[in-house]
C-alpha cells in the first residue's frame, strides 16, 4: 500500500535489515516521517566483521557502519537508539517501547532480527560459554581469545568455523564438536564439507562429528563440555555456535501470523497491509525458489530491506533474488548460491590452476545452487545463470 500523502513509518529493529530499509525509504522518494528503533547504542552496522576481524583486534564500530550516523540526520531519519520494541498495537498503531515511550505508526516494518539458539542442555558455566551476535558480544570473545589458551566451539557451521579459524590464527587450541556428520551440513555439499574439514586439520583444528553434548561444567577455571558417549573435552572457553531463532515475539503477540518467522509475501508485506517484515525474522515466499524460506545472510538483510524500502516508496516488485552468502577461513574463500533441499544431484569441476573447485547443484540440467571454493569469478556468474534458470553445458556429468 503506498499511500498519497506522506505517512509515518516506523522501522522496528536497527540491524542491517532495518538499516536499509530506512535508508532506501528515503532514498527512494518517501517524504514522511521515518524512526528507526534499536535496542542496541550503535547506529546500524555490518555484522560478518564480527566473526572475522573483530576476533584479530579492535575495529571501530564506525568502520563498520553501514552508513555515518550523519547521513540519518541528513536524510530526516530519526535514531531510536538503546530503546527495545516491547508491545505492538495494531488496533491503535503504536510500538511501545522499553522506557514507556509510545510511537504511533501509518505503516511499520519488522526488523527485528534473530538471537542465538541457546543449548538445550545443562549449561554450569555461562561465565565462560559466549555466543556470538553484536559488538558486545564480539568484544567479550575477542577478551576471551586474548586470556585463554583452548576453546572448544559447540556447532560446526559457518559461525563457529569461522571463529574456529580466527582463534586458531591466534595460536589457540581449538576443538569444534558438530552434531552432524559433516561440517556445515545444512548450506554446503560433502566436496566442500570434506575440503574445510581438512583445512582446518592443517591449522591444529581437532572436529569432532556426530557428537551429542550431554551437559556443559564449570570444574575450577575451565569449562568442560560431556559428551554423551562420555567423553570430556575441557577448555578455557567455549563458543555456542548452533544457529539462531527469529525474534518473532512481537509479531506473534499482536496477533500477526509467524512460523519460525514472520510470515509475509514476496513484498515483505504481512497479512495486515500496514505491516511488513524484512531480514532474518521474515519468512517470505520466494518467486525463484517456489516455497517459502527464512534466511539468515547478510546478502538478504541488506537487499531484501532495499527492495523492501525501495516498494513501500515507489511501489511494489517482489525480491527474487537468488539466496547467496559467504565464509572466509583461513585464506579460503567459500561461496553458496541458492538454498537446495539437499545435493543430490552434483557437478563438480576442479579450477584450471588447482586453486580451488565449484560444486553445482543440478534438476536435470538446470543449475539450482552452487558453491565454489576460492573461485570468485565462477561464483559471479552461477549466480545469474541460476536466477535466469539456464541450463548447465553438458549437465549432470
Amino acid at each position: 500500500m503506498v499511500s498519497s500523502e506522506p505517512d509515518r513509518i516506523v522501522v522496528v529493529g536497527a540491524g542491517q535489515a532495518g538499516g536499509w530499509t530506512a535508508v532506501a525509504l528515503r532514498e527512494h522518494g518517501h517524504q514522511g516521517e521515518i524512526v528507526l528503533v534499536g535496542a542496541e547504542a550503535h547506529p546500524p552496522y555490518e555484522r560478518p566483521p564480527l566473526s572475522k576481524e573483530f576476533l584479530r583486534g579492535p575495529v571501530p564500530p564506525e568502520r563498520v557502519a553501514i552508513k555515518p550516523a550523519s547521513h540519518y540526520r541528513d536524510a530526516g531519519i530519526e535514531l531510536r537508539l538503546g530503546a527495545e520494541a516491547t508491545r505492538l498495537d495494531r488496533r491503535r498503531r503504536t510500538v511501545t517501547l522499553g522506557d514507556g515511550d509510545e510511537l504511533g505508526y501509518d505503516r511499520l516494518v519488522l526488523a527485528t532480527g534473530s538471537r542465538p539458539r541457546r543449548l538445550p542442555v545443562p549449561c554450569a558455566a555461562a561465565g565462560r560459554v559466549h555466543h556470538l551476535r553484536d559488538l558486545a558480544d564480539a568484544d567479550r570473545l575477542r577478551g576471551a581469545l586474548a586470556s585463554g589458551t583452548r576453546l572448544v566451539v559447540i556447532g560446526g557451521g559457518l559461525i563457529g568455523m569461522e571463529v574456529a579459524a580466527a582463534a586458531a590464527e591466534r595460536g589457540l587450541e581449538v576443538t569444534v564438536l558438530e552434531r552432524a556428520g559433516r561440517l556445515m551440513e545444512r548450506v554446503l555439499p560433502p566436496q566442500v564439507s570434506d575440503y574445510l574439514a581438512g583445512v582446518h586439520a592443517a591449522h591444529g583444528v581437532r572436529v569432532l562429528t556426530g557428537v551429542e553434548i550431554d551437559r556443559v561444567e564449570a570444574p575450577g577455571d575451565e569449562v568442560s563440555v560431556r559428551l554423551g558417549d562420555g567423553r570430556a573435552v575441557a577448555a578455557d572457553h567455549a563458543v555456542v555456535g548452533i544457529g539462531a531463532v527469529p525474534n518473532d515475539g512481537l509479531a506473534a503477540a499482536a496477533g500477526l501470523a509467524v512460523r519460525a518467522g514472520v510470515l509475509v509475501d514476496e513484498f515483505g508485506a504481512t497479512a495486515d497491509p500496514r505491516i511488513y517484515a524484512v531480514g532474518d525474522v521474515a519468512r517470505f515466499y520466494h518467486p525463484l525458489l517456489g516455497r517459502e524460506v527464512r534466511l539468515e545472510s547478510w546478502h538478504n538483510a541488506q537487499n531484501q530491506g532495499i527492495a523492501v524500502g525501495r516498494g513501500m516508496a515507489a511501489g511494489h516488485q517482489p525480491y527474487t533474488e537468488v539466496p547467496w552468502s559467504w565464509s572466509d577461513q583461513y585464506d579460503v574463500n567459500v561461496q553458496i548460491a541458492g538454498c537446495p533441499p539437499d545435493w543430490a544431484v552434483t557437478v563438480c569441476r576442479e579450477a584450471p590452476d588447482g586453486d580451488g573447485f565449484t560444486v553445482v547443484s543440478l534438476r536435470g540440467d538446470v543449475p539450482v545452487a552452487a558453491a565454489t571454493v576460492n573461485q570468485p569469478r565462477e561464483m559471479r556468474a552461477l549466480r545469474k545463470l541460476i536466477a535466469r534458470g539456464g541450463a548447465m553445458a553438458g549437465g549432470a556429468r
